[in-house]
């Protein structure tokens, strides 16, 4: 798409350079011209969106002065107002495309940081899309995943909000941890880490990872791998003429990418986050999933796989899992053989932080709130009512509204990225 000349408005006022800041100012003209989408529009506003997008990576290497217009004049706005006049699956697969290619394009710090400034990305990530459109869900959460791998120390304030406590960015991409779709689980899991691995020097990211989403999110995730395992275990029982190999070996491969997935948080040391997915790991799945199906009777309800599947998926644990408490207490209860564990008064390992689990029962349940509705709940409790939520403006709210949001002493403006620029420019020095 880079470098291709187009006609614009009919073929009229084309100029010479298409990358050039008198380009830009022309594209500026044709959006403050075509504030309202229409049929006859459509198609023109999808192209001038692009050319804008083409101009922008070419200023961020050859001409700041273009970022100095595009932000002077808030153009970003114009992206955001075309996307909530629902207009159509095509503007809203066209502008994803287009978001992530300019986010994945630009290489200056600078450049990045007035992009994010004004919070319009934020108002794009809470946007209403429709999920049920493949096209649509895969450019959003391609566009999440692009965004996730800018996040760093600087770049963190623009998506977390420590005054609002609001962190869209990380919120809204793992309520599809349990996507139908195996490439949108996937990149959840390289947001997740990516967010995981940049919190650790934010002590304010750190406290809300660790108090609004840890327990939700792994508990849910916990139950999903739970009830895949039942999936694969109810595939070998009635297979017994090995018809169904695709399918298994599916199966088996989508559990060790869960295994893999619960290593590569572990092992990035956060204590916290060790201290909860081990508890949940253990008293949620490993021990009254895997551990107590090797010993219950038969007849048992407390068995709920074949003890041969069991024992496979227990090696593979040990094999890939490599966080030293959990495989050590996992591998004393097996070899010690002590079952008192399955008691709520009994601690499984000192190591262990037993205010994750629900009163300290182990048994495989499902969690009694879907995620989604868990962090719907923390936020409203979280949320003092005398601010304002930039992060989750709705749609309907009048322009003073959207005034008074950009006054908030938490909202990441233009003036916040000046500051970043200047601190990394007295770093260097």
């Amino acid at each position: 798409m880079f470098g291709r000349s187009r006609s614009w408005v009919g073929g009229q006022g084309r100029t010479k350079n298409i990358h050039s800041l008198d380009h830009l100012k022309y594209m500026y003209h044709v959006l403050t011209k075509n504030t309202t989408v229409t049929d006859h529009n459509r198609n023109l506003l999808v192209e001038t969106i692009r050319s804008i997008t083409e101009i922008l990576i070419w200023g961020d290497q050859n001409d700041s002065s273009v970022f100095d217009f595009f932000l002077e004049k808030n153009m970003f706005a114009f992206f955001l107002n075309i996307l909530r006049q629902k207009s159509g699956r095509y503007v809203c697969v066209q502008l994803l495309q287009t978001l992530n290619i300019l986010f994945e394009n630009i290489s200056h710090e600078t450049s990045l940081y007035y992009l994010l400034s004004n919070n319009h990305v934020n108002s794009i990530i809470v946007h209403k899309f429709d999920f049920s459109d493949e096209e649509i869900m895969a450019y959003y959460i391609s566009f999440l995943k692009t965004l996730s791998l800018k996040l760093n120390n600087h770049t963190v304030h623009f998506f977390y909000n420590e005054h609002t406590n609001d962190f869209a960015l990380y919120t809204e991409a793992i309520k599809f941890f349990n996507h139908p779709e195996s490439m949108v689980r996937i990149a959840v899991r390289t947001i997740t880490l990516n967010v995981y691995k940049g919190e650790l020097d934010n002590q304010h990211m750190l406290h809300y990872i660790r108090d609004k989403t840890a327990v939700p999110y792994f508990s849910n995730l916990v139950w999903f791998i739970g009830s895949h395992v039942i999936e694969l275990d109810k595939c070998v029982q009635t297979d017994e003429e090995h018809k169904n190999r695709g399918k298994l070996s599916d199966l088996v491969a989508e559990h060790l990418d869960h295994l893999h997935y619960l290593n590569d948080i572990l092992i990035i040391n956060c204590e916290f986050l060790n201290d909860v997915l081990t508890d949940h790991l253990l008293n949620r799945l490993f021990l009254p999933l895997y551990v107590y199906s090797l010993v219950s009777p038969e007849t048992s309800e407390e068995r709920k796989i074949n003890p041969q599947v069991s024992l496979y998926l227990l090696s593979q644990v040990f094999l890939i899992i490599h966080y030293e408490p959990m495989v050590n207490a996992l591998a004393n209860v097996i070899l010690n053989g002590d079952l008192s564990v399955f008691t709520p008064q009994t601690d499984l390992h000192s190591t262990l932080k037993s205010t994750a689990s629900a009163g300290g029962v182990r048994r495989f349940t499902k969690p009694p709130e879907s995620l989604e509705r868990s962090l719907e709940l923390s936020r409203h409790r979280g949320r003092k009512r005398t601010q304002k939520r930039p992060n989750y403006k709705n749609l309907g709210e009048e322009e003073d509204d959207e005034r008074c949001l950009m006054m908030h002493p938490g909202y990441p403006t233009t003036t916040t990225a000046a500051a970043l620029v200047s601190k990394q420019k007295r770093e260097r020095d």
